[in-house]
């Protein structure tokens, strides 16, 4: 992989692609609020116009098309399955922060729609620190299920993700699927994960009681969650379609620390704020939810830097 960005053909104006509205009204009705204060999650139904859509995911397929960025991934090898079989991955691999690069998915990160969702959710203005674009072309994994608080550290607090559809998404080309009700929850004990289904081999359990629900979304949605809750996606089972989607990390703007992988760090009007760098945690613990169950929380040693997380 390259080290530098290279030079695509030349792409639209940001401003040509994106054209939120001069007036924005409240994103969520009451029941989507009630979602996401019992459920950890909250889906804003065509948020984005399909002319946007269909200009984003042009822009994102050229450059792909151009070559290779930092931080492109594949995710991990595949146990047990040959290296002369074909991984759908390896010709599109994730982007990674390309706001830090691309002036178009800088202005869709700080889009005035997506921070006011934002304020609706947490009651506070966001702060943004990532971005990341999955192509999900027929047959490729999906990943297993996991919680981003694993990776963003995000102190005090949790991280948010803003998950934007760019194609339909259902059951049978890999549509997200989560754990309602999992979003107060510490970060879980990872497992083993299948990496012939998932692109990252970790897992964390469903807790007893608790069931997985798929959302399926239509091209301008925008699926937003709590770092806690529990989600990830199965593979692409279609013939021939993509599950392109475009993702945004934030976090609370009373935090006052996030992992290093995710520095600088933005308010919704461009400007850097100086947050400090999480480190790994305290000691292993364990608690107790309100069923009396106890939980173990996983090792702070074995916990990652890397950015694998949808």
């Amino acid at each position: 992989m390259t080290t530098t960005a290279p030079r695509a053909t030349p792409a639209p104006a940001a401003g040509d692609v994106l054209r939120p509205p001069a007036a924005l009204g409240r994103i969520f009705d009451d029941a989507e609020r009630a979602q996401y204060d019992t459920g950890g999650y909250a889906v804003a139904r065509g948020l984005f116009a399909l002319p946007e859509v269909e200009a984003l995911k042009a822009h994102y397929m050229r450059l792909r098309t151009a070559g290779s960025y930092p931080g492109d991934s594949a995710g991990v090898a595949r146990e047990g399955v040959a290296d002369d079989v074909p991984d759908p991955l390896q010709k599109y691999p994730r982007m990674i922060h390309m706001h830090r690069w691309d002036e178009i998915s800088l202005r869709w990160m700080l889009d005035p729609r997506i921070g006011a969702a934002l304020r609706e959710l947490l009651g506070t203005d966001p702060l943004a620190v990532q971005t990341m674009l999955y192509f999900k072309p027929a047959g490729a994994r999906g990943q297993a299920m996991h919680q981003d608080q694993f990776y963003l550290r995000v102190q005090p607090g949790t991280c948010m993700a803003a998950w934007m559809a760019l194609d339909p998404c259902d059951e049978d080309n890999g549509c997200m699927k989560v754990v309602p009700g999992t979003q107060n929850l510490p970060v879980l004990c990872t497992e083993r994960a299948n990496t012939v289904e998932s692109f990252t081999d970790t897992t964390v359990p469903i807790p007893a009681g608790k069931r997985l629900e798929p959302v399926t979304m239509a091209p301008g949605d925008v699926f937003f969650f709590n770092g806690s809750l529990i989600h990830g996606s199965g593979p692409n089972f279609s013939a021939d379609r993509f599950r392109r989607s475009l993702i945004g990390h934030y976090i609370n703007g009373d935090a006052g620390q996030v992992a290093k992988f995710y520095h600088p760090v933005l308010r919704m009007d461009g400007s850097s704020v100086d947050l400090g760098v999480s480190e790994r945690g305290g000691p292993c613990g364990r608690w107790v939810d309100e069923d009396g169950e106890v939980v173990e929380l996983f090792d702070p040693a074995a916990r990652p830097e890397g950015p694998e997380h949808e």
